[in-house]
């Protein structure tokens, strides 16, 4: 697989405005060089690793350091990846993941009259994108409220208590309101670097993002995520939530 033309991708900036014509956001979004096809699984190494680690990171999505290491932190982002390209989410790399490196898809702009600056969340591919200037800066891989009803017991402003709930993410429009750095204790769990935007619900770290809605509304972001979002996302930004996940 090779592309005619191919260059190296500046970064996310890279991107087509969501603005422009879906022939020209394609053609920006797909220049770079041709991708290694060798199969990889999760603990791989070697240059083909860092190959794919320079490229979703050019694409804007979190795979850490380019250390030719296929662990945890990329495997998140390679889950964002295969997400918004309409691939199942795997740990295997395989042909189909790398076409889709050579010539991917944007990602599905939810708001397409929304601010330039703004973080959309799809539910049903449990991703979350930052637009900055109406480009996607950052693209993530996401497990949002698992839509199991709870009732738990904690100790909460020291007196044993229970709390029930949906556990669901509401879908709307909101802003990004107060937030906290390092880990941040709730009464139903400690969350990292939380950034809130509607109410309770915040986008946090996490050390478990499973592949499916886990959380009891949040929107959980892998560790390396959350370290980055709060120097990115600032106060008043608009937060959109749409869609509905549905399990096989």
């Amino acid at each position: 697989m090779t592309l005619s033309g191919a260059g190296a991708l500046a970064g996310p900036a890279a991107a087509a405005t969501v603005t422009g014509s879906a022939t020209v956001q394609q053609a920006e979004y797909a220049r770079f060089a041709a991708a290694p096809v060798k199969t990889l699984k999760l603990g791989a190494r070697g240059e083909a690793v860092v190959w794919m680690q320079n490229r979703l990171a050019g694409l804007g999505y979190l795979p850490g350091k380019a250390d030719g290491r296929y662990g945890g932190t990329t495997l998140a982002a390679v889950w964002a990846f295969q997400k918004v390209n309409g691939i199942r989410p795997t740990s295997t790399i395989t042909r189909a993941t790398w076409a889709a490196l050579e010539r991917p898809k944007a990602p599905q702009v939810l708001v397409k009259n929304g601010r330039p600056t703004r973080a959309e969340v799809n539910l049903t591919k449990q991703v979350m994108v930052l637009y900055v200037d109406g480009r996607p800066k950052l693209i993530s891989h996401i497990s949002s409220g698992s839509g199991v009803p709870y009732c738990e017991t904690a100790t909460w402003q020291g007196r044993k208590q229970r709390f029930c709930g949906s556990a669901s993410t509401p879908t709307g429009d909101f802003r990004t309101t107060w937030r906290r750095s390092g880990w941040h204790t709730s009464y139903l769990g400690r969350l990292y670097n939380p950034i809130f935007f509607n109410g309770g619900i915040a986008f946090h770290g996490a050390l478990s993002v499973p592949l499916y809605p886990a959380s009891h509304g949040c929107v959980r972001l892998p560790m390396n995520v959350a370290e980055v979002l709060p120097g990115l996302l600032g106060t008043g930004v608009p937060v959109h939530v749409r869609g509905r996940f549905h399990r096989a």
